[in-house]
């Protein structure tokens, strides 16, 4: 019986949360007209092709699409390879003020991100970067999660590995990317699903740095199709649909890593 409770308590919360996303693939499908329809449409429309040529021709969304790839995975790869350095100097090296220096980089946790975007913009404003991707991509390379991430992976390293590695003749570098990076794999994949989606989902900063509609990720081309009178909520959904499609591939895809990788470092023996 409680195991009949648990599983049936399970298909709830599940549906729960499916239902939502099922419905937007299904809206997306049908016009606006028919989205507002009472009841709502509960199977697939004919619509689809019509809200895709409605994005394209508006916000030009194959070149949106283009542009959060391109960011999302620059991104991904730079900063998680700065984060998984840093990581590796906190948790495997002795230097004075190490502590003070990780307690103070963990403030940044709490620090809302919004406090940074004045002093964030005018820098790009005088460096010239602003509608350009590295205005995107290099401010928050340094992301204090990430490094945390990172640190608590590699410190179940045991040092014998690394004394092993420098014995062989190892240089540094080497012994990061050779001893050091293989068995934090399911930390890699984790910390690389959190970056990619963190900078797919970013809206607030691109909105400030980005002018022009030729530069936009795909949040803000679909934020600009809400008009003050006139909203085609076909095509958003259509966006919407598109935007959740490969987070849930990417997600999916490496959920073993995720997990493991959000676990690893937790228990020491």
């Amino acid at each position: 019986m409680r195991r009949i409770m648990l599983t049936s308590t399970l298909l709830i919360l599940v549906a729960v949360v499916l239902v939502p996303f099922y419905w937007m693939v299904v809206g997306a499908t049908h016009s606006t007209a028919e989205v507002f329809d009472s009841p709502p449409p509960l199977l697939p429309g004919s619509h689809l092709l019509d809200n895709l040529a409605g994005l394209e021709s508006g916000v030009g969304f194959s070149r949106v699409v283009l542009n959060s790839v391109l960011i999302s995975t620059l991104y991904t790869l730079l900063s998680g390879l700065v984060c998984t350095m840093a990581g590796y100097g906190f948790a495997k090296y002795s230097f004075r003020g190490k502590e003070l220096l990780f307690g103070l980089l963990m403030l940044g946790l709490v620090i809302p991100s919004q406090v940074t975007l004045v002093p964030l913009f005018k820098m790009m404003m005088e460096l010239g970067w602003l509608n350009t991707y590295q205005a995107i991509i290099l401010p928050n390379l340094a992301l204090p999660f990430g490094i945390f991430l990172m640190r608590q992976s590699m410190s179940a390293l045991p040092d014998e590995l690394l004394a092993a590695g420098r014995v062989d003749g190892c240089g540094e570098l080497r012994l990061f990317f050779r001893v050091v990076l293989p068995p934090t794999r399911p930390a890699l994949a984790a910390l690389g699903i959190y970056l990619f989606l963190y900078q797919w989902n970013d809206f607030v900063w691109p909105l400030i740095a980005l002018r022009t509609r030729d530069a936009y990720t795909i949040p803000l081309a679909i934020a600009s199709l809400q008009g003050a009178n006139d909203t085609d909520f076909g095509q958003i959904l259509a966006g919407t649909a598109v935007a959740a499609l490969p987070m849930a591939i990417l997600f999916l895809a490496l959920q073993r890593h995720f997990v493991s990788g959000l676990l690893a470092g937790a228990v020491k023996e």
